[in-house]
């Protein structure tokens, strides 16, 4: 499933994304975010995989039925 989400830069950093499609080191501006969402996964994988299971602990013992 594709999702489409819109955001607002801060003119600099738009910028830079431009430069570095114009330079040719991304296709688009696209691929330039879908790699920099990746890798930021990528890096915070496991401190997010923690939060998720302590969260899920915590409504195992004391959530709602």
């Amino acid at each position: 499933m594709n999702g489409t989400i819109q955001i607002t830069l801060p003119p600099r950093l738009y910028q830079q994304i431009r430069t570095l499609v114009a330079d040719g080191w991304f296709r688009d501006e696209d691929d330039l975010l879908f790699e920099a969402l990746r890798r930021f996964l990528d890096v915070h994988r496991p401190e997010l995989l923690e939060r998720f299971i302590r969260e899920d602990v915590e409504w195992g013992l004391h959530g709602e039925e």
